[in-house]
Parts: C-alpha cells; structure tokens; sequence
C-alpha cells in the first residue's frame, strides 16, 4: 500500500532506486533504517531473513542494531539449523497461518517460548513485530522475513505500525533483487567454482567461447572405490565419497585452485598461471602443496575410519602443466564450461600410473621443470594415446 506521509514515501522510493543499482544490500538497508530513525521511529532492532541455496546455508539474516550497524548472520542445515528455526519467530507465524504478527515484551502477558523473543525481552525490548512477504514461486527463495523490534516504552506507535506496513512492499522488492541475485552468484559457484562462475556471469555463455590459459592440472582418483561401491549399500558409499572428496578438496580450494568437474570417484582441478615463463612458478608451488595436503587429508581421514571399523580408500594424484583451452563445450543448450586440451589426457594417464608404479603423487616433467621443489625421477613411460616416453618425477 501507498503511504500518505511523505517521508515513509520517499524513504520507499530511495529503497527501489538503491536496490536497482546497488551490488550490496547492507548499504541500502543501513540507509532507510537511519532515514526511519531519523523520521522519529523508535527502532531498536530490525532483522531482514530470506531462505538460501546454498549447500552450507539454510537462509541468511540481515540484522540491524541502532548504534552498532548491520551484520550477517546464518542458519546452518542440519538438525541444529533445524531446531533453531523451529524455535524462531518465523516459524511460530507459518503455523499460525498468517503474514504477520506482533509480540508485546512489555507487558505482565507471557512471551511465547521462543528464543529471539526471549532474549530481546530480557535486553529491554518492548515490542515486536514481524512481517512475511512471498516471493514469485518456483524457487526455494519462497520470501522474506521482516521484522522489527523497539526499546521504546509503551512500544511501537500506531504510527510506527503504520510506516512498516507502508514501507513493507519496498522493502520486499529490494530484498528479492538482492536475494536473487545473491542465490544466483552461490548456485553457479556451489556446481562450476569461482573462478569459472564469475566468466559466466559476465556473459561468457555461447558455445565455443572460451580462452586459451596455461594452468598446473591436478587430478585426484579414489583407488578401489569401484570395488567397494560394488559390495556396500550405496547411500553409505556415497557417504563416504564425499568425506573423502571433502578431505582431497579442501586444501585445493586453500591454495587457491578449481576444481572444474568431478569424475566418479575423482576430480579434475586447475590453478591457472598468469605468466607461464616465470620460473620457479609460485602456482605449481600451490599445487603441489595443495596435493601434499589432499594426501595427508586423506590419510587422516583413512585412519578415523580405520578406528570406526570402516573400509579406507588411498588416493593417487597426478600434477601436470600445459596450455588449456577453458571455455564452453557442448550442445546449442547444454553446455559445460571446462578445459580441454592434451595436457588434460596427459595428466590422466600419469594418474593411471600411480597404482602401476606404487606412488600416490606422479609429477609430470613439464610440471617439475617450473616447480621450485625438489623431485625424485621415476622413469620414463609410454602413455597411451601420447608420442614418445615422458620422463615422471615424484616429490623427493
């Protein structure tokens, strides 16, 4: 609804106008709660919460504090996630059916057992209210939560009441923006990473697009997991999988690689080198310290599941340098972003001669030539599919 005060009237229009043009909703949001304080409503406490895609994040809160700011804070999914939000304001108004509710903290009438409530009653607040506004369905983005808290005695005016009805709508449209943009920028990151999300995200999206670089290639295989998914039930080995993908992964994240697809029981990483003639390089120095890491991470890993009576699963990594082409392949309307090149077929069939030779790091003679660390040889090997016999090194 349309309000008839003049300056909750405004402080709407600059919330669409900010929301449009701005990238972070804290700014926006810092601004129409200090032009509200300004207009005489007593606000002590606002919170702006929205559901997330997001695989760590089960929604996402914007909380505001008069004279400390505004902060973000998260609900993690899991069962602790889950019973905070079944002890929240939000969840007590989707069961009671309606778009709104208000909670006076004042007064002599019991506070509903929930936790927010209690915790603003017992720090002096004296009202609260609590807004929920749905967005277009389709998404698990479904709306947003406002709600608003004052110290004030007496609490809210009819008049404040009026100004959050008012500014209600605005505030909404902006919140959608920025959430929907928000899970965009997370749904692309979570399924092709960083580095790669960001080029689709400035437009790179046509098939053939794409770039020639010159990158240190990590790939990581589990060994038997083949074996073993074969004789376990398959939601445990899927478990496990991704415990030890967890394990291998993290420390690539760390040292600053992507990791561009999966493979099974495996995957496929990049760190990109911005000058290939440098030398020694510092990036395959990350690599190799981000494959050292994935197989201590492994290894930790093998040994809790030893003491849990569980089965393990050894890695083999293989650290290769070359020029990729990275960019999109595919079908006019399903694409992939990712790398190609023979540096990649390279670098599998060196990871295929971990097991061969008993090794479970392999580093190619491209990749130990422009790394500073020191390397043991291996031999010389004829790799399937590749020219002559390529010299492979291991750390020493």
């Amino acid at each position: 609804m349309a309000s008839k005060d003049p300056i909750i009237a405004a402080i709407a229009d600059r919330l669409v106008a900010g929301a449009a043009v701005a990238s972070r909703a804290e700014d926006v949001l810092e601004t129409a709660f200090a032009a509200l304080l300004d207009a005489g409503i007593p606000l002590w406490r606002v919170s702006v919460a929205m559901p997330a895609i997001d695989p760590t994040f089960r929604a996402i809160s914007l909380v505001w504090r008069r004279g400390r700011g505004l902060v973000r804070e998260s609900t993690e999914h899991g069962p602790e996630g889950e019973a905070q939000f079944a002890r929240s304001p939000i969840n007590a108004l989707l069961e009671n059916g309606g778009d709104s509710l208000r909670w006076r903290l004042d007064g002599p009438a019991p506070v509903p057992n929930l936790t927010l409530l209690g915790e603003l009653r017992a720090q002096g607040g004296t009202d609260y209210v609590l807004h929920l506004t749905a967005f277009t369905s389709g998404t698990a983005v479904y709306g947003v939560a406002l709600s608003f808290a004052t110290d004030r005695p007496g609490g809210f005016s009819d008049g404040a009441l009026a100004a959050f009805a008012a500014l209600r709508p605005a505030l909404a449209l902006a919140m959608c923006k920025f959430s929907l943009a928000q899970s965009l920028r997370d749904s692309l990151t979570t399924y092709l990473g960083p580095l790669t999300a960001t080029r689709v995200l400035a437009g790179e999206v046509r098939r053939g697009q794409g770039r020639t670089v010159s990158a240190a290639i990590l790939l990581a295989d589990l060994r038997g997991f083949t074996a073993l998914a074969d004789r376990e039930d398959p939601l445990r080995v899927v478990a496990w999988l991704d415990e030890h993908l967890d394990a291998l992964g993290e420390p690539v994240r760390a040292e600053g690689g992507e990791i561009l697809k999966f493979l099974g029981d495996g995957f496929l990483a990049i760190f990109p080198v911005e000058d290939p003639e440098r030398s020694p390089c510092p990036v395959c120095g990350a690599a190799l310290a981000a494959a050292r890491g994935a197989l201590a991470g492994n290894d930790a890993l093998n040994r809790r599941r030893a003491r849990a009576g569980l089965p393990a699963l050894e890695a083999d990594l293989a650290l290769h340098f070359g020029p990729l082409v990275y960019g999109n392949v595919g079908t006019g309307r399903r694409l992939d972003f990712t790398v190609i090149g023979s540096a990649v077929n390279e670098a599998s069939r060196i990871e295929a001669l971990c097991g061969e030779v008993g090794q479970p790091l392999l580093v190619s003679d491209a990749f130990a030539a422009r790394c500073g660390a020191p390397f043991e040889p291996v031999g010389a090997f004829a790799l399937r599919g590749i020219s002559g016999r390529q010299r492979i090194w291991r750390p020493a």
